[in-house]
């Protein structure tokens, strides 16, 4: 069994890199990209990457923001049903392909650019695919550190 304490307080011992890292998910933010498919990008990624943490946190932003539950509970399959736009589609597709890298095929990335340029400009692609490095990083740091997951009533 798993101890669920946090490890240390990355935040404070690394603060330039925690700083460096909370500055570049603002510009992603302030990007111009729609915010609520940024969340759903960043939940998808973070349950992907079995980040507890980040899993918790952009579910309930996404609830507090108006999204509805029938799609956060089925984000996971979302190539199974039809409760999510082309335009989600594509982000969702292109965040799955570059955040499990150790099955690279040319010619799957090459499709799934391409259907993101028929739903995003060059800037938000470039801005999404910031998005989904971004949230990889946070990802891989609240598996290592383990930030507590406070529970919700």
């Amino acid at each position: 069994m798993s101890d669920f304490k946090q490890r240390l307080s990355h935040t404070k011992l690394a603060a330039p890199a925690f700083n460096a890292l909370l500055k570049a998910s603002e510009a992603v933010h302030q990007s111009g990209v729609d915010p609520k498919l940024l969340e759903l990008v960043f939940l998808r990624v973070s349950q992907l990457n079995g980040c507890a943490y980040c899993a918790d946190m952009h579910s309930h932003d996404l609830l507090k923001n108006g999204e509805d539950q029938q799609r956060l509970n089925t984000l996971a399959a979302w190539r199974e049903i039809p409760f999510f736009t082309e335009q989600e589609r594509a982000a969702l597709n292109w965040a799955e392909r570059f955040t499990h890298l150790h099955q690279p095929d040319g010619d799957k990335d090459d499709a799934a650019f391409a259907l993101l340029q028929q739903h995003f400009s060059e800037a938000e692609i470039a801005n999404l695919t910031f998005a989904v490095a971004i949230i990889n990083a946070w990802n891989r740091l609240g598996v290592a550190m383990r930030p507590q997951v406070a529970r919700r009533a």
